[in-house]
């Protein structure tokens, strides 16, 4: 019987942590689009290529079909 000295306490800071973090989620507007998210996982688009990006690589460092560094 001791041992609930600590464990009631214990139990209640950490309900009242639990219940800051929500009350800071909910401030910080973490609920305010629940169907976006749920959206755009489903969605079909596939990602424009136009943001893809693309390493460019000096002609010296190229490697060719054969797998040897030189000039293409």
């Amino acid at each position: 019987m001791e041992v609930l000295i600590y464990l009631v306490p214990l139990a209640l800071s950490l309900g009242f942590l639990g219940l800051l973090g929500f009350l800071w989620s909910l401030k910080s507007g973490q609920y305010d689009d629940l169907d976006g998210a749920a959206w755009r996982a489903v969605a079909d688009e596939e990602p424009d290529e136009s943001t893809v990006p693309v390493q460019i690589v000096p002609t010296d460092q190229r490697i060719c079909g054969s797998g040897r560094r030189r000039e293409c």
